[in-house]
């Protein structure tokens, strides 16, 4: 053997094994500068939904949190007939209710909202829907098979013209689905 390699074997410096002065030292970091040991990096939910913001209703602005906000919005598209709304907003409402203690009492919440004119009317009862709402020119009510029936089980004796039931036509959602009266002429 070579002298090299016998101080190589007696000092345990190779690979893996660097020379005794730079291995290290007990008691200090092996890269002080190096990267920060993991912080948590979860959504901030509750500072964001903490936030106080401006809510107009009936006309009167209050404030409120954004969570609170949140929920008011989540439940109104589900009164509307979002489904997926509807859902969310009773997860959220069981979730509250098992966080809250047992000796809490309850709360009545009464929520009010104020309608903007006669499609948004029409779209909560369900007797239609409104199509191309962003679009002014080709903004319209579509109104729903059933109450479509129901107006026309009305009418009686009474006849539409041709022109007047075409207009029912051209303004009914899906006119295929309309059981029309037996004179009726115009199908769509």
């Amino acid at each position: 053997m070579s002298e090299q390699a016998s101080t190589t074997s007696e000092e345990g410096v190779g690979y893996g094994r660097p020379p005794k002065a730079t291995r290290f030292m007990k008691g200090q970091s092996g890269n002080p500068r190096g990267r920060p040991r993991s912080r948590r990096r979860e959504i901030p939910y509750d500072s964001v939904l903490g936030q106080m913001v401006s809510v107009r209703e009936d006309g009167r602005e209050r404030r409120i949190t954004a969570a609170e906000a949140f929920l008011l919005q989540l439940t109104k598209k589900g009164l509307a007939g979002d489904s997926a709304s509807a859902r969310a907003t009773l997860e959220a409402i069981e979730n509250a209710r098992a966080k809250r203690p047992a000796d809490t009492p309850n709360l009545t919440v009464y929520l009010q909202w104020q309608i903007f004119g006669v499609s948004n009317a029409v779209e909560d009862l369900g007797l239609g829907i409104m199509v191309n709402a962003f679009d002014k020119d080709k903004a319209r009510l579509l109104l729903k098979p059933w109450i479509v029936e129901a107006a026309l089980s009305r009418l009686g004796d009474r006849r539409l013209t041709a022109d007047e039931q075409k207009v029912v036509v051209e303004s009914t959602k899906t006119p295929r689905k309309v059981r029309w009266p037996t004179w009726w002429t115009e199908r769509g």
